[in-house]
């Protein structure tokens, strides 16, 4: 089948300033200037359907713009033995008189352009372009955030109240609900923040942006943070194992290194603790232990246990629970201030922490002596008391 060749009309509508006016408007929304042009043609089409009578458009159109005519709107009519719907049916003679060479069957654009065209359909183009325009433009802005989830960016607090707050992000907006405030933290208008991408929804047809959820409580904000002031753990030479995070008020973070020459831990301390001490200032001195992680579980939930110093460690691992002992002197350390240390080691490590002093381990063992069984009566604590499972990370960049 074949495409005849349009044939040249009178211009009805400005020529150069059209293809001028798409070339600025896609250098100004940074958006192709060919998807512009797409969306002048769209635009065309339907002020071209809303300028005449109902029902008499024909099926398929083809809009022309040129410097030389202008906006020109074609109708698409195959050639017809019998013509039953003019406006998608053309004759062969009518048909020659557009294309000499055509033949039955093919299709030749027919030029349906009304002469008043540009002035009557100008405000209905200009409405479904002011339209496509939008849409195109959240989509572009949606295409860029979606790569940013996981991730943070600086965003400035435009309105803040007890449920929510507004960021503006760039050439774009963020929310972020009560849920995802760190505790403590107070917003006002102009403040400077770190945030962490949690979502990034499609905008879909509303004409609204992107809807980007984002965090300040969220685990992988310490992640992220740590990533940037850490040249190694950005190179994959230290990875951080696991973190577990009581927002506003203590993080524990377990990491190892690949290169046996390299202390994980004194790697994202840094020299006298110039990198921990950066994401301190921007978590607002939210305490930060940093451990060193080990596939055994005796040495790591010692590890997660600092600052108390931890005399021996009894595994379980039917029930997954690890009985610690230490000093007396180091139990309200190991503790933690209403079990908030035991608690994120807990977190950290995935299993259950029983805790006993020297003394309290000395009297269950001479209790179990004597009546042959176990006595658990000393007032141990068991530090299993975590809502959510903390993920553990083989790789650098699977903490979610």
């Amino acid at each position: 089948m074949n495409m005849a060749t349009r044939k040249n009309a009178q211009p009805v509508a400005s020529k150069s300033d059209i293809l001028d006016a798409a070339a600025l408007l896609a250098r100004e929304k940074d958006i192709s200037e060919d998807v512009i042009m797409s969306m002048i043609e769209e635009a065309c089409k339907a002020a071209f359907r809303k300028s005449i009578k109902k029902g008499t458009a024909p099926a398929n159109l083809a809009i022309s713009i040129t410097r030389q005519f202008g906006i020109q709107v074609f109708a698409r009519k195959v050639v017809s033995e019998e013509v039953e719907d003019e406006s998608n049916q053309i004759s062969l003679e009518a048909a020659r008189r557009i294309q000499p060479y055509c033949e039955m069957g093919d299709i030749v654009e027919v030029d349906v352009t009304p002469a008043d065209f540009g002035r009557v359909a100008a405000q209905t183009a200009k409405q479904v372009m002011v339209q496509r325009l939008r849409e195109a433009e959240h989509g572009k802005i949606y295409e860029e955030m979606s790569d940013k989830e996981n991730e943070i960016l600086t965003g400035i607090v435009l309105k803040a109240d007890a449920k929510s707050v507004l960021f503006e992000l760039g050439r774009t907006q963020g929310y972020m609900d009560a849920a995802d405030f760190m505790p403590g933290e107070e917003y006002h208008e102009g403040d400077h923040l770190k945030v962490y991408v949690l979502q990034v929804a499609h905008p879909g047809r509303n004409g609204k942006d992107a809807q980007i959820r984002v965090s300040r409580s969220h685990t992988g904000l310490v992640k992220r943070l740590f990533e940037m002031e850490v040249p190694e753990i950005a190179a994959g030479i230290v990875q951080i194992k696991s973190i577990a995070r009581e927002a506003g008020s203590r993080t524990k973070m377990a990491v190892t290194s690949v290169d046996a020459n390299i202390d994980p831990v004194g790697a994202c301390v840094g020299p006298r603790g110039s990198r921990v001490d950066k994401v301190v200032q921007e978590l607002k001195n939210e305490k930060i232990d940093i451990i060193k992680w080990s596939a055994e579980p005796e040495e790591f939930v010692a590890n997660a246990l600092n600052p108390a110093h931890v005399l021996d460690v009894f595994a379980s691992d039917e029930e997954k629970i690890c009985r610690v002992i230490v000093p007396d002197s180091q139990l309200s350390l190991a503790i933690g201030k209403e079990g908030q240390n035991a608690r994120l080691a807990a977190k950290l490590t995935t299993w259950k922490i029983d805790i006993k002093s020297q003394s309290q381990y000395a009297e269950l063992m001479r209790l179990q002596q004597e009546n042959g069984g176990y006595a658990d009566q000393m007032g141990s604590v068991i530090a299993d008391d975590y809502e959510e499972d903390i993920p553990q990370f083989d790789e650098p960049d699977d903490i979610v």
